[in-house]
């Protein structure tokens, strides 16, 4: 069977284009997918079967081999950075625990930089 990586898929119009080994383009439509895959990355390695289709060749039964690289795991902070970001996180929170104790909500400008760190420190995990 053939192996290449998704070139592109749109998942809400249900297809994409796959660039075998070979160079070769092949149509790619949601129901060549894994029941339980529903969505593609570009770059994600493939295995597939290949059927002359009217249009030319589309890829049948569909095995994933691999993801996608991560974007964000490629451009993340190093783990020395991560842990003064994480360092100034615990600071803010602790700062912010002491205010909620008391009843008071912190103040708009210190809530929305605190959402910012956690929103920020979150998506570099979860890479």
């Amino acid at each position: 069977m053939p192996t290449g990586k998704v070139k592109w898929f749109d998942a809400d119009k249900g297809f994409g284009f796959v660039t075998g080994d070979n160079g070769e383009e092949v149509y790619l439509h949601s129901s060549a997918l894994p029941s339980s895959v529903n969505a593609l990355k570009s770059g994600t390695r493939l295995e597939y079967g290949i059927a002359d289709g009217r249009r030319g060749k589309q890829a049948l039964s569909v095995r994933l081999l691999s993801e996608a690289p991560s974007m964000v795991r490629a451009t993340r902070k190093p783990a020395e950075e991560m842990g003064e970001l994480v360092q100034d996180l615990v600071n803010m929170l602790d700062n912010t625990t002491s205010q909620l104790r008391n009843g008071h909500y912190p103040k708009p400008e210190q809530s929305k930089k605190i959402a910012a760190l956690l929103r920020r420190v979150a998506d570099d995990f979860d890479a």
